[in-house]
């Protein structure tokens, strides 16, 4: 029994015992979300494919079309001209309808069970992406059936962010937050880089392979989910995490270094939250509304439209670059594009580490942005010239890119979300997570739309559009920026008070 052991001993034993449930937790979501962003970047990859030039092909005897056709071994509707503008509109299908539907699912992630709901999210992900694939064995040529999956596939995909950011936020606090959702984002990277390795491996002679196994892997995923995923520490007798100390105290003294408007928001933010006294009762969902009112939604938010809009476009678009301008095959050009995300890994993890020690979000991202913005007008000037430089320039443009991405996404979130001023209300976190997430869904699906509308009149102008999207994202941190370096002057007047106090007293 409890009351046995001695008071040191029962202590290790519980430590061990919420460590392993908390590394259990991380691993359970990692693995998840890896299946949600794998199952997305096989298009990426079989783009190159459904549309390329047959001159260098053996046309197979019996063919129907004729011999100077250059386009008899792609696949319809993709084998017309316009085929950058229709990959851009079945792109946009899954985009469009995945920022429509994160608005919504965060609302429903703070009301319904986390493990029910991404148990059904995993099932209908993997259907809608083998649905995909099997338009090849179906021998399907019509737009809208791809076009309609998408839509599907985008909808039912929201379930899985807003869910798993809920549930790690549910088990872990602030003290190294930064850094552990720095490592743990490494999923998206890991997901991508699955799916062009798993894409890859079909590509060439069934494509629609490209999509079934990720679709089914999928839904091995989801049920995994439904049998061990715990939502919540209490459920299984471990301590809550503490959201709350001095890391939060001074952001919130960074961002409202004295008495001003600052105030307000959190009387009115307070004043859209109820909660209960009693300590058993749950407290209510912050509204959507309710949500904005929290110190920093609003320019994490816009600033992740134009973050996500770079990562988007390089996601769904840097395979068929490579393929055109470096002629790489599909293959090659899908593999050596997961560079981007083995870059984008690390980016996370340094952006993670950074924020944690300096105890500036705003700031690490940033500047990360600002490195980011020559960085990608390099690698299309002199990226491509040898593949040493590409190997080296990818895994930059990834850390760059994908760090402040990853940052706001995961971290900033989780912070957002169990602000000071919601009073331990961690049932907003869902909600804010959606929010901050489905305006950078946004700009997900503006990326790729815009991509393929100017990639006709050349690559360099994509580029130019990246690097503006990119400036755009840092410009609308400044005052949090600003907020920052008041928090970090203040506390430095603190610490030489201090010394000089200390220097007299002796």
């Amino acid at each position: 029994m409890r009351s046995s052991l001695a008071p040191g001993v029962w202590f290790l034993r519980a430590f061990s015992r919420d460590s392993w449930y908390r590394g259990f937790i991380l691993l359970i979501t990692f693995l998840i979300y890896t299946c949600y962003h794998m199952s997305r970047k096989p298009i990426s990859v079989v783009k190159s494919r459904l549309h390329h030039n047959c001159s260098e092909m053996i046309q197979p005897i019996g063919d129907t079309h004729r011999l100077n056709d250059t386009t008899w071994c792609n696949w319809a509707p993709f084998d017309q001209s316009n085929y950058k503008e229709l990959l851009g509109a079945v792109d946009n299908a899954f985009l469009v309808a995945y920022a429509i539907g994160m608005f919504i699912s965060g609302i429903f992630g703070e009301r319904l069970p986390l493990r029910y709901y991404l148990t059904a999210g995993m099932l209908l992900s993997g259907l809608f992406t083998s649905l995909f694939g099997l338009g090849y064995f179906w021998n399907i040529h019509a737009l809208w059936y791809f076009v309609l999956i998408q839509i599907c596939n985008g909808l039912v995909q929201t379930t899985g962010w807003p869910s798993v950011v809920t549930c790690v936020g549910n088990w872990f606090g602030k003290g190294k937050r930064g850094l552990i959702m720095g490592i743990w984002n490494s999923h998206t990277s890991m997901g991508n880089i699955l799916g062009s390795l798993i894409a890859g491996v079909w590509v060439d002679e069934q494509w629609g392979l490209s999509f079934v196994v990720p679709g089914i892997i999928t839904a091995v995923m989801g049920l995994v989910t439904f049998f061990f995923l715990i939502e919540y520490p209490e459920d299984v007798d471990c301590s809550p995490p503490q959201h709350h100390g001095e890391l939060e105290e001074n952001v919130d003294n960074a961002e409202d270094p004295g008495n001003g408007p600052h105030s307000n928001r959190e009387n009115g933010l307070e004043s859209a939250v109820t909660l209960s006294k009693e300590p058993s009762a749950q407290p209510a969902a912050i509204s959507f509304f309710g949500a904005l009112w929290i110190p920093g939604v609003v320019e994490f938010s816009l600033c992740l439209l134009f973050a996500k809009l770079v990562s988007y476009t390089f996601l769904y678009w840097l395979p068929l670059y490579i393929f055109n301008v470096v002629h790489f095959t599909a293959k090659e050009s899908g593999d050596l594009s997961t560079l981007f995300d083995v870059g984008g890994i690390a980016g996370g993890i340094l952006a993670g580490l950074i924020s944690d020690y300096t105890n500036g979000r705003a700031t690490t991202c940033c500047v990360m942005l600002i490195l980011a913005a020559p960085t990608m007008f390099l690698y299309n000037y002199v990226g491509q010239s040898g593949i040493s430089i590409s190997i080296v320039m990818l895994l930059t443009c990834g850390a760059l890119v994908n760090g402040p991405y990853a940052l706001i996404t995961t971290a900033v979130s989780a912070d957002l979300g169990t602000h000071k001023s919601l009073k331990g209300n961690a049932k907003a976190l869902s909600t804010v997570t959606a929010i901050i997430d489905g305006t950078g869904s946004i700009g997900a699906a503006l990326g790729p739309l815009l991509a393929g509308l100017i990639s006709p009149t050349g690559w360099n102008n994509v580029f130019y559009m990246l690097i503006t999207a990119d400036i755009l994202a840092c410009l609308l941190l400044c005052r949090l920026v600003y907020k920052e370096i008041l928090g970090w002057r203040s506390s430095l007047s603190r610490d030489r008070g201090s010394s000089v106090a200390l220097t007299h007293a002796r």
